[in-house]
C-alpha cells in the first residue's frame, strides 16, 4: 500500500504551510477565548489542540494510503455517507436549534465536514469513468444527481452554510473534465429559476434575514446585522500591525459573537494587523498553488480531478470567510479551514490534504 520511496516526493512545504496555518488558528483560538492571567487556555483551545494532532495523524493514514483505494470503493463511500446523513437527521444530537451532530460519549462528531472530501472522491470516480467526462449531457445529469442527496439533507439539518460548500466540489471537477460554456450558462439559468423557491420554502426565517440586512445592516444593528457590522469593525481596528496579541478589545470583550469559531479571521486582523493578514493569506495562496501543482502533474486524471475537487471546496470555504469577515459577503455559518473552531472540520480539512500529497507522492508510481 504504500513504498519509502515515496516519501522523496512528498510536499514537505506544503505541509509546513497547513501546519504553520493550524498553529496560527490555534494561537487566535486561545486569544479569542481567553479570560485574563488566571486561565492559561480555554477548553476550547484543548479541543483544538487535540483535533490537529489527531488531524495530523489522519493526514499521514490518508497520504499513505493509495488514493486509488478509496476511488475504487466510489459507491460504498457514498451509500455509505448517504446513510450517515440520514442518521444525523433521525438520531444525531442538537445544539442550537441544529442537528448536526453524532455524539460518542466524549467527543461529538460532525459529519457533513466530511461531506466535501467524501463527494470529491465519488465525483472524481464518476467522471473518470465516463469517455467524456463532463461534456456528455447525461454524465453532467448523473454528476448532479450524485450532489444533490447530500445537499438536501445537510440543508435539512439545518446546515445551509455547510452544504452549499458541496456546490463548489462539483463544478470545480466538472469544469477540469470538460464542462461546457453552455451546460454552464443552463445551471445558471437553473439557479435564477429556483432562487424564489429557495427563498420561499428553503431558507428559515434567520437566513432570510441575514440575506435581508447583507447590503444595509445598519437597519438592525442588533439584530440579525449586529455579527455584520461587528465584524468590519473588528477587521479595521487593527490597522497596519494590530493591537497585539490577546489585547483585542472587540474579541476579548465578546462584541463579536462565536469570534474563535466563523469570525477566527477577524481577530487575526484585529490583533496582527494588515502585517499579519497578509501572511495567513499568503499561506493560503502557497497551499493552494501547490494543490493545484499537484493536480497538473497527478499521473492519472482521477488523481486530477480529486485534487481539484478538495482543493475547489477549500478555496471557497477561505474566499467566503475572508469576505463574511469583511463585510462583503452575508453572514454564514463557514469555518475557516485550518484556523476555525472546530474539530471535525479541522479532521476532514487535513484528511483532504493526506489525499492531495497522496496523488503528488505516487505520479511516478504504476
Amino acid at each position: 500500500m504504500f513504498e519509502r520511496r515515496l516519501i522523496a516526493h512528498f510536499d514537505w512545504s506544503m505541509l509546513a504551510a497547513i501546519l504553520l496555518l493550524s498553529g496560527i488558528g490555534l494561537a487566535m483560538i486561545h486569544s479569542a477565548t481567553y479570560d485574563g492571567p488566571d486561565q492559561y487556555a480555554s477548553q476550547q483551545f484543548y479541543t483544538q489542540l487535540y483535533a490537529v494532532v489527531l488531524g495530523i495523524f489522519v493526514l499521514a493514514v490518508f497520504s499513505m494510503v493509495d488514493y486509488r483505494i478509496f476511488t475504487n470503493h466510489a459507491i460504498l463511500i457514498y451509500v455509505l455517507l448517504l446513510a450517515v446523513l440520514v442518521y444525523v437527521l433521525v438520531a444525531g444530537i442538537v445544539h442550537g436549534g441544529a442537528r448536526r451532530w453524532i455524539s460518542f460519549g466524549f467527543i461529538n462528531f460532525q459529519p457533513s465536514e466530511f461531506a466535501r472530501l467524501f463527494l470529491a472522491v465519488v465525483i472524481a470516480a464518476l467522471f473518470n469513468e465516463t469517455r467524456n467526462g463532463s461534456r456528455a449531457l447525461r454524465s453532467l445529469l448523473m454528476g448532479i444527481a450524485v450532489l444533490v442527496a447530500p445537499v438536501v439533507l445537510i440543508a435539512k439539518e439545518p446546515d445551509l452554510g455547510t452544504a452549499m460548500t458541496l456546490l463548489p466540489v462539483f463544478l470545480g471537477i466538472a469544469f477540469v473534465a470538460g464542462l461546457r460554456f453552455r451546460y454552464i450558462g443552463a445551471i445558471v439559468l437553473l439557479s435564477l429559476f429556483v432562487t424564489p423557491f429557495i427563498w420561499t420554502y428553503a431558507l428559515q426565517d434567520y437566513q432570510r434575514s441575514r440575506l435581508s440586512v447583507f447590503l444595509a445592516p445598519e437597519k438592525d444593528s442588533r439584530g440579525a446585522g449586529y455579527q455584520q457590522i461587528q465584524a468590519k469593525i473588528t477587521v479595521g481596528s487593527g490597522g497596519l500591525t494590530g493591537k497585539g496579541y490577546t489585547r483585542g478589545t472587540q474579541g476579548q470583550y465578546k462584541f463579536l459573537p462565536v469570534v474563535h469559531n466563523d469570525f477566527i479571521f477577524s481577530i487575526v486582523a484585529e490583533e496582527l494587523g494588515f502585517v499579519g493578514v497578509v501572511v495567513v493569506l499568503g499561506l493560503y495562496l502557497f497551499v493552494i498553488i501547490r494543490a493545484l501543482a499537484a493536480a497538473e502533474i497527478a499521473r492519472e486524471k482521477i488523481g486530477t480531478y480529486l485534487v481539484i475537487g478538495i482543493v475547489s471546496g477549500f478555496f471557497f470555504q477561505v474566499v467566503y470567510n475572508v469576505a463574511m469577515s469583511a463585510g462583503l459577503a452575508p453572514v454564514k455559518g463557514f469555518t475557516l479551514p485550518l484556523m476555525s473552531y472546530g474539530g471535525s472540520s479541522m479532521i476532514a480539512t487535513l484528511a483532504g490534504f493526506g489525499l492531495i500529497l497522496n496523488v503528488r507522492m505516487r505520479r511516478f508510481s504504476s
